[in-house]
């Protein structure tokens, strides 16, 4: 154990924010560089080292934080990092994005401040960086087997990481101009800064991993070609289908999914653009969707200048404390204040959107709701309670609906979809097709980061069998797998 008495004796305190003033005049990270390191090793020290770590089970990586947090408050930062690679390919993507279902199963938290798990996560990789303790691990041998990736994202980074090291020849295709999928281009670099990709991607290439971008499986290249070149593939391409908003209006100019709107604003500062194409400076912003999506549009469209910036939800707000419905140790839906709503903006609960009014160019101007409510578990509209917003930007952050068919990728394959409408798949994460397997969003859903990287981690062990009949590689979680952490 850490510390014995750490629990008692040390509260928690987390990263410090730059102030709201400075870090909008810039793209950079919002925590003050460097505020964790005095505080870390006291913070780690928190940790109980509980008989039954439930925070194991509230991570799908399974990841040993009882273990590294011994390390890291011991400040032995090599064997932190050694621990935490264990189970997790990229902690500096986790430490940074994940909401951390960890600390709502920690045992400390069942009657005080949780120990902050993510905080030190992130300090022990940035440490690992720092100190050069990330080197790349090439395989001692080839096992003269071949896989593609499809999808760049944490899950397919993550299975294709294991099976080249694993010794099997793996190239990753990735549609867009640029490695990372979502990392890259749905998380504002506020959030995350791409060095974090970058570097990763670097490690990946001198272990022995290929990346082809710009490649769209299904257009630029068939299955059929695919298969032939190729003794296995792993399907990873994520749930990109954006949920749309059906209501009169919709087609007015200024109306846009997030996944149009953020990509844009990250390309300008990959230097693809001097000014986004799709910009909320000067305008009264209405952000529709309550979950991280749609509070990384409302950060973006603060450093943009938009002129006012509201974010809808149709929910109600949520408690601050647990609902009996969600008990310790699940994952519980509570009121979050992120980064981005720090910095201005209202929040609007329990209404729903009816229509858009436009100009005479076509141009959305304005945005009519209403106020719901749920009876007898039916959500219903509330007469009389409706009211108009400006709006000359609109962002529809409602989630996704499941992977794009458009492209063929599904039917080529000739792949079955589950009830829900993702990638059906068995317990070796094996689609119906012979060789061809699936991990993260595209069978799993919509979901959080931790389960990408777990899946993955776990659809390369069930290639790595089928490649050669048996596998040393770990097995995080099965398909079946669908806790409360989703």
């Amino acid at each position: 154990m850490a510390d014995p008495k750490g629990f008692l004796t040390t509260a928690r305190e987390t990263a410090c924010t730059r102030p709201v003033a400075d870090r909008l005049k810039d793209w950079n990270e919002v925590y003050v560089p460097g505020s964790l390191l005095p505080i870390i090793s006291k913070q780690a020290g928190r940790c109980m080292d509980c008989g039954i770590p439930f925070c194991h089970n509230g991570c799908p990586l399974g990841n040993l934080i009882p273990e590294w947090n011994d390390f890291s408050y011991r400040e032995d930062w090599t064997a932190a990092s050694e621990r935490l690679h264990a189970t997790n390919n990229f902690p500096e993507f986790t430490g940074r994005l994940c909401p951390a279902p960890c600390e709502s199963a920690c045992v400390l938290g069942i009657n005080q401040p949780a120990v902050t798990i993510k905080n030190v996560e992130v300090s022990i990789i940035d440490k690992a960086w720092d100190n050069g303790d990330v080197t790349p691990q090439a395989p001692e041998r080839l096992s003269g087997k071949t896989a593609a990736v499809i999808g760049s994202g944490p899950a397919g980074l993550a299975a294709a990481q294991q099976l080249t090291r694993a010794g099997h020849t793996v190239v990753v295709y990735e549609r867009a101009d640029r490695i990372g999928g979502l990392l890259r281009y749905g998380i504002p670099e506020f959030k995350m800064e791409k060095v974090h990709i970058n570097r990763r991607i670097e490690q990946m290439r001198a272990e022995g991993t290929k990346f082809r971008t710009g490649i769209e499986v299904g257009r630029d290249i068939t299955a059929t070609d695919l298969r032939k070149r190729f003794d296995a593939v792993v399907i990873a391409a994520g749930a990109t289908v954006s949920r749309d908003l059906p209501v009169p209006g919709r087609e007015l100019n200024g109306i846009h999914f997030a996944m149009e709107y953020l990509p844009l604003a990250n390309k300008v500062q990959e230097g693809d653009f001097m000014a986004p194409p799709i910009t909320a400076e000067g305008k009264h912003v209405i952000v529709i969707g309550g979950g991280d999506t749609g509070a990384d549009c409302v950060g973006t469209a603060h450093r943009q200048g938009a002129a006012s910036v509201t974010q809808l939800e149709i929910m109600p707000k949520p408690g601050e404390e647990r609902n009996a419905n969600q008990p310790w140790p699940t994952f519980p839906m509570l009121y979050k204040v992120t980064s981005a709503h720090e910095e201005g903006g209202e929040r609007v609960y329990s209404v729903s959107t009816t229509h858009f009014e436009g100009d005479e160019d076509g141009n959305v101007q304005s945005l009519h709701l209403i106020e719901v409510a749920f009876e007898d578990g039916k959500l219903v509209q509330k007469p009389g309670t409706e009211r108009v917003l400006p709006a000359q930007l609109v962002t529809l952050a409602m989630g996704f609906t499941g992977t794009d068919q458009a492209n063929g990728l599904v039917q080529q394959f000739g792949l079955d979809l589950d009830a829900r409408g993702n990638i059906d798949r068995d317990a070796s994460y094996a689609t119906n097709a012979d060789g061809v397997f699936v991990a993260g969003d595209a069978g799993r859903g919509q979901s959080l980061i931790v389960w990408a990287i777990a899946e993955g981690r776990s659809a390369a062990r069930g290639v790595d069998r089928f490649l050669t009949g048996s596998s040393a590689l770990p097995y995080p979680v099965k398909p079946t797998d669908r806790s409360l952490t989703v």
